[in-house]
């Protein structure tokens, strides 16, 4: 298994290793990250609060990123999804995670200390160079956008 560097911010995540990220299952894509707050922090319907997680990670390795996704169950059963789509955190950053929650929902809902807010994970990145053509060679999908696979 690859390491990167983790720096631990908050002494709560430093007196109880268990709430550090890990994998709860041997297949699982993403690490829980930690609302590291101190107090409860409601999230009223259509706001977006940064939520800071106690924990930096340096990759290094240009040739991986660390994206932070949300977590299924909040988004679906409570509109809790991040306000900026996917975090994009470049293998060069050292700072604090922290993770933007928008609350989509119609209802108030409150993010308790140390809840798990979002998710990890690092995926392996390919750079290209883009090479400029007139045009291009045929293809089945062609310039078809959204719906043009018949599908609904």
């Amino acid at each position: 298994m690859r390491q990167v560097k983790a720096k631990i911010l908050d002494q709560r995540l430093k007196d109880d290793p268990s709430l550090l990220p890990t994998y709860a299952n041997p297949g699982d894509a993403g690490m829980d990250l930690r609302a590291c707050i101190t107090e409860p922090l409601t999230i009223e319907p259509g706001d977006v609060v940064l939520v800071p997680t106690g924990l930096a990670i340096y990759i290094e390795d240009p040739t991986l990123v660390g994206l932070i996704l949300p977590r299924s169950g909040l988004g679906h059963k409570q509109g809790l999804v991040l306000g900026n789509g996917t975090g994009v955190i470049d293998a060069p950053y050292q700072g604090q995670l922290q993770v933007s929650v928008w609350n989509r929902s119609k209802k108030a809902f409150t993010i308790q200390p140390l809840d798990r807010i979002a998710q990890y994970v690092v995926m392996p990145v390919v750079h290209v160079e883009l090479a400029v053509v007139d045009e291009f060679e045929a293809s089945a999908r062609g310039e078809g956008g959204f719906g043009s696979s018949g599908h609904q």
